[in-house]
Formats: structure tokens, C-alpha cells, sequence
């Protein structure tokens, strides 16, 4: 397969495991979902595989072990806060080749760049501050 240019896509951000590592798979991470066909497609080409599942629509994850940066419309580093299901913005996308030790190979995308174009801030839900213990059911 030839060497191919990064694709820009717009994504739908979800799982994001930015800051701190994933507890799975011991690695930063974050989905990149809802992506139309023509991102698919690209990221095919590329050999990227591309899953697909309800409420993410087509979506491929991105490792590191590195903590990821993201960045806002005007370039800044978004910083200290976590960036929530559903979120909106824009990713170049490139892809590495590994292999381990095991003898198992395979493409992995690489995120390049994130810019977040629409950030929903994850709070961890709704704080519950009165509640009546005497009414449980």
C-alpha cells in the first residue's frame, strides 16, 4: 500500500480518555464517531478499519500513550476540563503500521490533530443534593 496523505474529518467525539488513561486499555484514547461516508471511506483507503455501532454510527478509535491535546476554533489548548459525549470538531487523521512480539501486525489510526469546534463539558451527571431517604421505595 503507498503512502498516503492525513485525512481531515469532522467526527462526533465520544469516550474521551484524554488526561488520563483509559482503564481498559491502559492508554489514552478517544472515539471519533458519526463520520459520513466520504471520512469512512478515506480512512478505509488508508487501511484504517472503520466499526460501526448504534448511537456512534461509524467511528474508528484513537490511542496513545501519550495524554491528548485538543484545541478550540482559535488554536488555544483546551485545558481543565473534560470533554464530553457528543462534542463536535474536526481531526486529522494518519496511521502508523506495528507489529508485536507475538508476530501479530496491523494499521492503526493516529490522531494528528484535534481542534473541538462544539465542546460539551463532562461534569459526571447531575449532583443530587436533597434527597428524602424516608421515601425510598
Amino acid at each position: 500500500m503507498t503512502e498516503l496523505k492525513p485525512v481531515t474529518l469532522n467526527c462526533e467525539i465520544f469516550w474521551a480518555s484524554m488526561q488520563e488513561p483509559n482503564r481498559m486499555s491502559n492508554k489514552y484514547q478517544i472515539d471519533l464517531g458519526n463520520l459520513s461516508k466520504a471520512a469512512a471511506d478515506a480512512l478505509e483507503m488508508r487501511g484504517i478499519n472503520v466499526r460501526r455501532k448504534d448511537g456512534q454510527g461509524d467511528f474508528i478509535t484513537v490511542k496513545s500513550k501519550n495524554p491528548i491535546r485538543a484545541y478550540d476554533k482559535d488554536g488555544e489548548e483546551i485545558k481543565g476540563v473534560l470533554v464530553g459525549n457528543g462534542s463536535i470538531g474536526k481531526a486529522v487523521i494518519g496511521y502508523y503500521d506495528w507489529k508485536n512480539p507475538a508476530g501479530q501486525q496491523g494499521r492503526s489510526p493516529s490522531l494528528m490533530k484535534l481542534v473541538i469546534t462544539d465542546l460539551i463539558i463532562y461534569g459526571g451527571g447531575p449532583e443530587v443534593k436533597e434527597a428524602d431517604l424516608e421515601e425510598a421505595l
